[in-house]
């Protein structure tokens, strides 16, 4: 994995310039957007958040409120771990768990906003942090190495991937035996930068994750979820899209 991802800055298969990667599936499925490899993919059945902006708050307050340590001490983040910080926009993440899994560990940033990724960038250069490599994934794929990664971190941006099916099942090769999955949102529709903890397990389990733990937590603006591979992955044509939540804040079954 070192020699795979040794050099501190990998901007990698760049997107095609002005392809729209926030579009609702309806929109979607209307205008004909989706990426080719994706269509082999259900649409997901829900509106999809537009990009936020890359700072989801300042820094300062964040740490005041010791939102990475704590997420990162529930995870059992420790030295020598490689981990995925994805949709990593101005690396508040990255630069936390670059100093926690030190030295002999790897901090893989990834992200769709090629702006966002050049100024994390030139922050991983300034800060001198060796550790840290930068990748560029697709709406649909987030292109990170297989069997690699102890974690994968996915802090306030899942509910903006257009393509979650395709993006999930992509993503769980990159997970080492044993490896985990860490979302961290906010229980509210998926079009207002939230998602339900239900439709989120909902979709995860579509795709042979289980979930190992959940925590409510103010002090982290949201919820926090974990998940594990616990089952074989489907094929493509074989995946069932989730309900969007009814009225009464649940997934509806089948």
């Amino acid at each position: 994995m070192k020699d795979r991802l040794s050099k501190s800055v990998i901007i990698a298969a760049a997107l095609p310039l002005g392809l729209p990667l926030a579009l609702s599936a309806c929109q979607q499925a209307q205008d004909g957007a989706r990426p080719e490899t994706a269509r082999e993919f259900p649409l997901p059945h829900r509106p999809v958040s537009g990009l936020g902006a890359t700072a989801f708050s300042t820094e300062e307050a964040r740490d005041d409120r010791r939102e990475a340590e704590r997420v990162m001490d529930k995870a059992a983040i420790v030295p020598g771990m490689t981990v995925a910080d994805i949709g990593a926009g101005e690396g508040y993440y990255t630069v936390r768990l670059a100093a926690r899994v030190g030295e002999q560990g790897r901090v893989v940033a990834n992200d769709i906003d090629e702006d966002a990724l050049r100024r994390l960038g030139a922050r991983v250069e300034a800060e001198r942090l060796d550790n840290v490599s930068i990748v560029l994934g697709a709406a649909d794929d987030p292109r990170l190495p297989p069997a690699s990664f102890d974690r994968i971190f996915m802090v306030h941006m899942y509910h903006e991937i257009a393509e979650p099916y395709a993006f999930l099942w992509r993503m769980r090769e990159a997970l080492r035996p044993g490896g985990q999955v860490i979302v961290v949102d906010i229980d509210r529709p998926t079009d207002q930068h939230g998602i339900a903890p239900q439709l989120l397990f909902c979709e995860f389990g579509r795709l042979g994750f289980r979930l190992v733990d959940f925590d409510l937590k103010p002090e982290i603006a949201g919820y926090y979820a974990q998940f594990e591979v616990a089952a074989a992955r489907p094929q493509p044509k074989d995946i069932k899209p989730c309900s969007a939540p009814g009225s009464n804040g649940k997934v509806p079954s089948g």
